[in-house]
C-alpha cells in the first residue's frame, strides 16, 4: 500500500517538474524572441509603383500583369512567367497567383494544426522557430528578400497572429530545412541519376530525379511551372508552388540543371541559408560547375544537402555535398552518376553520421537499384522515364507498392526530365510520376509572348502515362495509400484490407499488427508483425519498431 502511495507521489511530482520546465522554456524562448528577434521589417525597394498594377485578362484563361503571365494548362500545371527586378517580379508572382499563394498556406497551416493540436505546443514552436530564424534575414541575399517581399503583398492576412506575411513567407522557405534538422528519421527519399557521352544513346547529357515530398494530398494539388527572366543572371525555369521562389528542380538557357536530395543532418542551433534558395541562386548565376560550386561555397547552410548539378557546358554532371561544416564535389569516373540520400564523397561519405545512415535508411538500396538499371543499357529520355517509374526492388523482386526502397514510391511531388543541350525539360504530370510527362522548349519558352492563351508545352514530345495506371493493381493501391501516413485519418482500418490490397508490402503488416496491439489483440498483432518481419522493410527504425512490438506480443500472450 505504501509503495503505491509512493509511486503515485512520484507520478505527481514528475508531472508538476514537468509542467514547471515546460513552462520556463516557453518563458527562456520568449524572452529570447523579444531580445534577438529582428525588427521583422522587409528591405526596401527602389519603388513601390507596382504594387498599384492590375492584373488583366486579354483572353479566356490567360492573365497578365504588364509582360508578366498565368494560365493554367491542360496537363494540370499551372503556368507562370515572371520578369524584371526582384520585388517587381515577387508582386507580379503574387497578384497573379495569389489564389494560390493562400491556399498553399492554408493547407501547410492545417497540416501543422492537424499534426500538432495543441495550441500551447504550437506557440511554443512559433517562438523556437522565431529564436532559430532570429537571422535568417542575413543569410538571405537582398535580391531574394525582395522577392519574397513583393509576393507576400498577396499572402492572407488571416495567418497574421502567426507573424506579419513577409516573415511568414520568408520563413516558410527555411520550413524544409527545419523539418529536415528535427526529424531526420523521416527524411524526403529523393532520387536523381545523371547519363552522358557512352552511357547515353546520343551521348547527350540526361539528367531523371524523382522530387519525393509529401505533405497531403491537397498541399500536392497545385503545382506551377515557372519560367523566370530576371533582371540578372540567367533565365531559368523550375518546378514549384504558391509562395514558393526557391528552386526544388530546374534548368536555365545556358543548360544548368539543379535538383536537391536530402542527407543525414546534425541538428544545428542557428539558422542559414535555406536550401532551396542555394539552389536558386545556383541556378540563375551559374553556367558551369566550377560557377556552381562557388556560389554553393559563399553560402552557409544549417542541414546537409546533396545538389545534383547537370552542366551542357561541361558535358556532364556532378554532386555538390554540403553540410553546415564542410563541402565536396564529387565527380563520376564513368558516363554517369546518382545521388539518393547519402554522401559519397570523401571526407563527408565516411563521417559515422553518414555511414549509420546509409546502413538504417533506404538510400542506398535505392542507389543500388538505380545503379542496376543503368548497368544493363544506354540511357534515353524514355529509359529515364521508366527508371523514375520502376516500382521493383533489386533484381526485380516485388517488395511492394509505396516501398521506400524502390525508386518510384507513389509518393512524388513530381519527376522531373533534363535535357540541357537541347534546352527541355520533361515534368510529369498527375498522379505523381505515373502522368504524361509534358516536355517544355525553354528556347521556344522565353522567345515568345504570351498574347492569346495557348498551350506552351510541346505536344509531339509528349512521354505517355504509365500502363500501371490502368491496372488493378493501382486501384488496390489508391485505397492502401491512406494508411501510409501517420498524419491521416486511419479511421475503418481493416488489417486484413491492408493486406489483400498491398500484400507484399511491409507496411500493411506493420499498420495491421500496430491496429491489433493498440487494441489489445496480441496474439493477431504479432502473427501480422512475424509476417512483416519476413519483408524488405525500408528502415532499421522501423524493422526495430516491429521487433519491440512483436517481444511485447509474446510477453502478453505468455
Amino acid at each position: 500500500m505504501k509503495l503505491k502511495m509512493l509511486k503515485k507521489i512520484i507520478k505527481i511530482l514528475g508531472l508538476f517538474l514537468g509542467t514547471i520546465l515546460l513552462l520556463l522554456t516557453v518563458l527562456v524562448l520568449y524572452i529570447s524572441y523579444l531580445y534577438y528577434s529582428p525588427d521583422g521589417k522587409p528591405p526596401t525597394p527602389d519603388s513601390f509603383a507596382s504594387l498599384q498594377s492590375q492584373v488583366t485578362q486579354p483572353d479566356s484563361g490567360l492573365f497578365k500583369l504588364g509582360n508578366n503571365w498565368f494560365r493554367k494548362s491542360e496537363s494540370g500545371y499551372y503556368e507562370l512567367y515572371t520578369e524584371g527586378e526582384p520585388f517587381e517580379r515577387g508582386v507580379a508572382n503574387g497578384k497573379l497567383t495569389r489564389r494560390l499563394v493562400q491556399y498553399q498556406e492554408e493547407v501547410f497551416i492545417n497540416q501543422i494544426n492537424q499534426l500538432i493540436p495543441s495550441s500551447s505546443y504550437r506557440n511554443l514552436l512559433k517562438y523556437a522557430i522565431k529564436l532559430f530564424n532570429r537571422n535568417l534575414n542575413k543569410n538571405i541575399p537582398k535580391e531574394y528578400q525582395l522577392e519574397i517581399y513583393g509576393v507576400s503583398e498577396s499572402a492572407s492576412h488571416s495567418f497574421d497572429y502567426i507573424d506579419n506575411p513577409y516573415q511568414r513567407i520568408l520563413n516558410y522557405h527555411a520550413a524544409h530545412d527545419i523539418g529536415h534538422a528535427l526529424q531526420n528519421v523521416s527524411l524526403v527519399g529523393c532520387t536523381s541519376f545523371a547519363t552522358w557521352g557512352n552511357k547515353s544513346e546520343d551521348s547527350t547529357l540526361i539528367i531523371g530525379r524523382n522530387f519525393d515530398f509529401y505533405l497531403g494530398d491537397d498541399f500536392a494539388r497545385d503545382k506551377i511551372v515557372a519560367f523566370c527572366n530576371p533582371s540578372q543572371g540567367y533565365k531559368f525555369m523550375m518546378v514549384t508552388f504558391g509562395g514558393m521562389t526557391g528552386v526544388l528542380s530546374g534548368m536555365n538557357v545556358k543548360g544548368l540543371t539543379v535538383t536537391i536530395n536530402a542527407a543525414k543532418s546534425e541538428f544545428q542551433f542557428s539558422s542559414a541559408t535555406p536550401v532551396s534558395l542555394v539552389a536558386r541562386e545556383i541556378l540563375q548565376y551559374a553556367s558551369t560547375l566550377k560557377e556552381a560550386y562557388q556560389i554553393a561555397e559563399k553560402r552557409k547552410m544549417f542541414v546537409s544537402e546533396s545538389f545534383l548539378i547537370g552542366s551542357a557546358n561541361d558535358g556532364k554532371a556532378a554532386i555538390i555535398e554540403k553540410t553546415p561544416d564542410a563541402m565536396d564535389l564529387v565527380q563520376s569516373s564513368d558516363d554517369f552518376i546518382i545521388s539518393t540520400n547519402h554522401f559519397q564523397g570523401n571526407p563527408l561519405g565516411s563521417t559515422q553520421l553518414n555511414r549509420d545512415h546509409m546502413q538504417q535508411s533506404a538510400s542506398l538500396y535505392r542507389f543500388e537499384r538505380v545503379e542496376q538499371l543503368l548497368n544493363n543499357q544506354k540511357n534515353s529520355i524514355a529509359k529515364t522515364a521508366l527508371i523514375l517509374r520502376n516500382q521493383k526492388g533489386l533484381d526485380d523482386q516485388d517488395i511492394g507498392m509505396g516501398n521506400e526502397k524502390v525508386i518510384n514510391q507513389l509518393v512524388a511531388n513530381h519527376g522531373i526530365i533534363f535535357q540541357p543541350e537541347k534546352g527541355l525539360a520533361w515534368i510529369s504530370t498527375a498522379p505523381w510520376q505515373l502522368g504524361k510527362f509534358v516536355c517544355y522548349d525553354l528556347n521556344k519558352v522565353f522567345k515568345e509572348p504570351m498574347n492569346k492563351n495557348h498551350e506552351v508545352y510541346e505536344k509531339d514530345l509528349t512521354i505517355p502515362p504509365d500502363f500501371f495506371l490502368g491496372t488493378p493493381e493501382y486501384q488496390a493501391y489508391l485505397k492502401f495509400s491512406p494508411y501510409r501516413f501517420p498524419f491521416n485519418n486511419h479511421t475503418g482500418l481493416k488489417p486484413d484490407s491492408l493486406i489483400k490490397w498491398n500484400p507484399n508490402s511491409y507496411q500493411s503488416y506493420l499498420e495491421g499488427g500496430n491496429f491489433y496491439l493498440q487494441q489489445g489483440e496480441f496474439e493477431k498483432a504479432a502473427l501480422l508483425y512475424r509476417a512483416g518481419l519476413t519483408k524488405e522493410v525500408a528502415t532499421l527504425q522501423e524493422r526495430e519498431h516491429m521487433e519491440k512490438n512483436l517481444k511485447r506480443c509474446n510477453e502478453k500472450i505468455k
